[in-house]
């Protein structure tokens, strides 16, 4: 069938869904620093960070970066091995700016604000539903994504594949795959798993990648949780 031929309707799809996307947030755009700090942490796992899409968040810019700032920001993240593939921030004045280079403003992304009359910022409602339950293994390529809720999975999650939720996510038994809780912000959200060789966990969005998780907790049963800004592990029932 020729092109001609084929309906529009049919020619392509449009479709929403979960996209996991690393998050890089930038205090400078001293491309200098940037690239050298980018390079110093992947240098563990190069392959895994290979051409990964990354939303640069530039909420933590004191001022706002001029259009050829960006776009060499953008070059120094290529040149790390990443691909910028889109922009997050918490003023609205930078959607001129995205537009100047060419780049979409990724929304799940777009920190928090604090409203002008509280003194904290908003939390991310708890989940609310009742926890989705996975009974089968899951396998590499594979992605379960809990919705508003906890996920729990009761067999294995094998290396490539990935569990993510936006409250809690529960492996009982091996996880080698990567752990995603919190995944809309909520920095309560906990891993648990029966087995721990992960090969990334992440919550809120804080991650850490195999290379430099703890060595005396493989194989263990393990929960991971943050504090602040840092991503802590413990042996459960240790």
């Amino acid at each position: 069938m020729s092109a001609e031929q084929i309906p529009a309707e049919q020619a392509i799809d449009i479709r929403f869904g979960q996209v996991g996307m690393v998050q890089v947030r930038i205090r400078t755009t001293d491309t200098g620093i940037i690239l050298d700090e980018l390079t110093g942490r992947i240098a563990a796992t190069p392959q895994f960070f290979d051409r990964t899409a990354v939303c640069v968040d530039l909420s933590a810019l004191r001022d706002e970066p001029r259009a050829d700032e960006l776009n060499a920001v953008f070059d120094a993240v290529r040149r790390a091995g990443l691909l910028a593939a889109g922009i997050s921030h918490d003023n609205i004045r930078l959607d001129e700016l995205a537009r100047a280079v060419n780049m979409p403003v990724l929304t799940q992304f777009r920190p928090q604000r604090r409203p002008a009359t509280a003194p904290k910022a908003v939390e991310t409602p708890p989940a609310a539903e009742p926890a989705l339950m996975h009974h089968q293994p899951v396998r590499s390529g594979q992605r379960i994504y809990a919705r508003q809720r906890d996920l729990i999975v009761t067999t294995t999650v094998g290396a490539g594949a990935e569990v993510m939720a936006d409250g809690c996510v529960h492996v009982y038994a091996a996880l080698r795959g990567r752990a995603m809780a919190g995944v809309r912000g909520d920095t309560t959200a906990r891993v648990f798993c029966q087995q721990f060789n992960a090969a990334l966990v992440s919550i809120a969005g804080v991650f850490r990648v195999f290379e430099t998780l703890p060595d005396e907790l493989a194989g263990q049963p393990v929960q991971a949780w943050l504090e602040g800004e840092d991503l802590r592990f413990a042996r459960i029932g240790g």
